[in-house]
């Protein structure tokens, strides 16, 4: 999602116009029994039809957006946001009519959590008072790498979750930030983003979770249970192949066909819809094949609703409905983009009214657009709003945090001003249970790429630490995180978290060592003024912790973040100077790279003495990554996308065919520096006693084997044992191998696990010439490795039988028995 992306029109006001039904219409009966629509003993599609039968169309079109608001750092009500694509709304001429949703009230602006949630909670109450129903709005916020909240946690983002392999870890702080976010009022949260990486030089991939669709799938359905946990409406997002644009630019046209739409792009969604229980999706930017995610009536109907059996709402991005006129041209006019984005089935407007509003009333009142596309709209918000008891008869806005301690709502009183500044800085969405995790998290987040066995460090006598991210607070941060996403406009508000440098983490860690810093240079200026100072620094040193990789950013202001694009993935600015020069020195040199994307190493891939990868970890990442480089966390995360060895050898990932490999016919090699999967531990893995218990199976059976992994060193560590298919011959062209399952194994030194893996072979199933998924009998390698390029067993197996459709319902994992032995 976005909130700034440039427009070509000039921002229009849209209101709800005359009512054509008459505005005279009677509100419930007050004197009766309560209406239907409040009676919690009926189905929540049962109130909301009760419901919808007594709103007039102004009313039901105010159900179908949103406003974007930011809360009151006084407590105050909210206060409309004034952004660049469009004026803001007029609040007193829209809430007769009742309101949708709030867009951002915490995520706009720097505010104190406790006074945002009474900023909220006063203006839920102005909405209930001011429409004839007492309808109140639901509220959504950003969580991509925590609630993009001032003081809330700044967990890893979500390519770091990708890269700790660890589902139930993401699914544990999910429900952490959903907890703090249904604490202070937040009903939805846009999140997670299921995209998966096409092209690194995209600049929204530190967003993503990997360049595999099982890995994204599983990692993503994790998160989306953990927010529902919590009583938060989990949003999937962007639906679907945000992520395939040409040439990775953002919001570019995505240029691939229906096999691969199908069975790369799709496949986390579809898990995310059937196991993680998601109950919003949200429309993609882009075009594919000439057709826009927002007017797609057979992916947001047919697939997502017919197929899948998907029940929740459909919200557009930011600005994506006005975008069928402004952007797409397939509109002539906003009632037009309007319409069709309503028959394709995105049900609400965000971030604020404008196709939605008066050009959707004028449309449907002139019987331009049918108002029973805006009736099946507006029945799913009311069936959402129910199923969150916020059409109950005594439903409370006052949120948790404000229980039996929230000002009274009318008053202006000095008394009433001395309680609403009492509740500053009581509320905290940071605590120390939030920072264990979010520490634990980065931890496992770690990949160690390479290691000459100068890690773990003992305690040099000089540890020189360099680089444009030795002491930037920021450069564990995504361009999703308060700090930098918001914060970054209002710089003379402190961040609200505590965000240790690398330096000072390493000067904590290692204690009796003493620490030179120089930065080399900036992340992206052509400066090498400061070159020399680091290589003095370096040439004194026992040992060079060299600080590469990005500043997060959006729209250019960064190198990486959303419209933060690469053109390669050389390491920006003059950083690759900086690190040959350091290299020069003949120093040991541990590159770290606090990054949102993979870039080419050159030389240090071969010569340097280490390289750990980290993908923006969070505010603990720097304590996280010290206490790794001493050895007091054993390294044990694994690569979510391939480290290129080449910056200009791109788009391509691990799931290529063998036409996509490195050959004699083409002087440009794919093959990466560093595969999908990889990772190093502490100490050695041994993996044998492979048993193909059932090498044979039906098209509707399972293959069975079961193998021993051996801890061979005298650390413990953790081996992440990776499954993949590798399919020889099929009726279409497929993938070398792709991953199918995986699984942590934790071994103390010595230690040995038995793994016994069962395989559906449903999992070998893919997209025929016909379009339809498919299970095709013939031979079929399960290889069973330590990442894509470092297979330890094959087995070799068959299915038989007839060819044999499967749908939706078909088998997505395979099962694993891990015994110690």
């Amino acid at each position: 999602m976005t909130d700034t992306v440039p427009e070509q029109t000039t921002p229009r006001p849209d209101r709800p116009g005359p009512d054509p039904t008459g505005t005279d219409t009677p509100g419930p009966d007050t004197q009766g029994a309560a209406p239907r629509w409040q009676d919690t003993a009926l189905p929540p599609e049962a109130r909301a039809d009760a419901l919808l039968a007594e709103l007039t169309l102004p009313e039901k079109a105010a159900q179908l957006y949103g406003v974007w608001v930011g809360a009151s750092a006084e407590g105050g009500e909210v206060a409309p946001h004034q952004h660049e694509m469009e004026a803001p709304a007029d609040l007193d001429a829209l809430l007769p009519h009742g309101l949708g949703q709030l867009t951002r009230p915490f995520g706009t602006a720097p505010v104190d959590p406790a006074l945002g949630a009474l900023s909220l909670l006063r203006t839920q109450r102005r909405i209930m008072a001011a429409g004839r129903f007492g309808i109140p709005a639901l509220a959504h916020e950003e969580c991509l790498a925590g609630f993009a909240a001032w003081g809330a946690t700044a967990y890893p983002v979500p390519l770091a979750w990708g890269a700790t392999f660890d589902p139930e870890l993401v699914g544990a702080m999910a429900g952490r930030i959903g907890r703090d976010m249904r604490a202070v009022g937040v009903h939805q949260g846009l999140a997670p983003v299921l995209d998966v990486v096409r092209d690194p030089r995209w600049g929204r991939v530190e967003e993503t979770i990997g360049e595999d669709p099982y890995l994204v799938g599983t990692i993503g359905t994790a998160y989306v249970r953990g927010l529902e946990s919590a009583g938060v409406v989990a949003t999937l997002k962007h639906f679907a192949g945000y992520s395939a644009s040409r040439a990775g630019r953002n919001l570019a046209p995505v240029g691939m066909g229906g096999r691969e739409r199908a069975d790369v792009i799709l496949p986390p969604f579809e898990m995310a819809v059937r196991e993680g229980g998601a109950r919003s999706v949200m429309h993609a930017y882009t075009d594919t094949d000439g057709i826009p995610s927002a007017a797609d009536e057979q992916l947001l109907t047919g697939l997502l609703r017919d197929t899948w059996g998907f029940t929740g709402t459909v919200v557009a991005d930011y600005f994506g409905v006005a975008f069928l006129h402004t952007l797409h041209g397939v509109a002539g006019t906003l009632a037009e983009a309007a319409g069709a984005a309503l028959g394709a089935g995105v049900d609400i407007e965000l971030p604020t009214v404008k196709a939605y509003g008066e050009p959707l009333l004028a449309a449907v009142a002139e019987g331009r657009v049918p108002e029973a596309l805006l009736d099946r709209a507006v029945r799913r918000v009311l069936v959402q709003k129910a199923q969150l008891g916020m059409l109950d008869a005594d439903w409370d806005p006052v949120p948790p945090v404000l229980d039996g301690r929230a000002p009274d709502a009318d008053s202006d009183t000095d008394a009433d001003a001395s309680s609403v500044e009492a509740l500053r800085g009581s509320v905290d969405l940071d605590s120390p249970a939030n920072q264990d995790l979010a520490r634990r998290l980065a931890e496992r987040s770690v990949v160690l790429l390479r290691n000459d066995g100068t890690l773990p460090l003992a305690q040099p006598r000089t540890i020189a630490v360099l680089g444009p991210n030795a002491d930037t607070p920021t450069a564990v941060l995504g361009c999703y995180s308060f700090p930098v996403h918001v914060g970054s406009q209002h710089p003379q508000v402190p961040a609200g978290i505590e965000l240790p440098t690398l330096r000072e983490a390493l000067a904590e860690q290692f204690a009796g060592s003493r620490i030179v810093s120089a930065p080399g240079c900036a992340v992206d200026t052509p400066d090498t003024g400061g070159i020399a100072a680091a290589v003095r620094a370096a040439a004194e040193a026992d040992v060079v912790v060299l600080a590469l990789g990005d500043r997060a950013g959006l729209f250019g202001r960064g190198t990486s973040g959303e419209g933060c694009d690469a053109q390669s993935l050389a390491l920006p600015g003059v950083q690759r100077q900086l690190l040959d020069a350091v290299l020069d020195t003949g120093r040991p040199v541990v590159v770290t790279l606090l990054a949102g994307r993979p870039y080419a190493l050159g030389r240090a891939a071969q010569e340097a003495a280490a390289v750990v990868q980290t993908f923006f970890p969070g505010q603990m990442g720097t304590a996280a990554l010290a206490a790794v480089l001493a050895g007091q966390v054993e390294p044990s995360g694994r690569l979510p996308v391939s480290v290129p060895a080449h910056p200009g050898s791109q788009p391509s990932t691990y799931l290529t065919a063998r036409l996509g490999q490195a050959s004699d016919v083409s002087n440009v090699d794919p093959t990466p520096a560093y595969p999908f999967g990889h990772g190093l531990a502490y100490t050695s893995f041994a993996w044998t006693e492979l048993d193909t218990a059932a090498p044979r199976a039906g098209t509707d059976g399972a293959l069975r084997c079961a193998f021993t992994v051996r801890n061979t060193g005298r650390r413990e560590g953790t081996e992440v044992v990776q499954v993949y298919l590798h399919d020889p011959v099929a009726s279409v062209v497929r993938p070398e191998q792709r991953l199918v399952g995986y699984r942590r194994v934790h071994l103390a030194p010595g230690a040995a696990a038995r793994v016994e893996l069962t395989v559906p072979a449903d999992l070998a199933a893919f997209t025929g010439r016909d379009g339809r998924r498919v299970v095709e009998p013939g031979a079929l390698e399960l290889r069973l490795g330590a990442s894509s390029a470092d297979i330890r067993l094959t087995a070799a197996c068959e299915l038989t039988g007839p060819p044999r459709t499967v749908d939706h319902t078909r088998a997505l994992h395979p099962q694993f028995t891990v015994a110690q032995v």
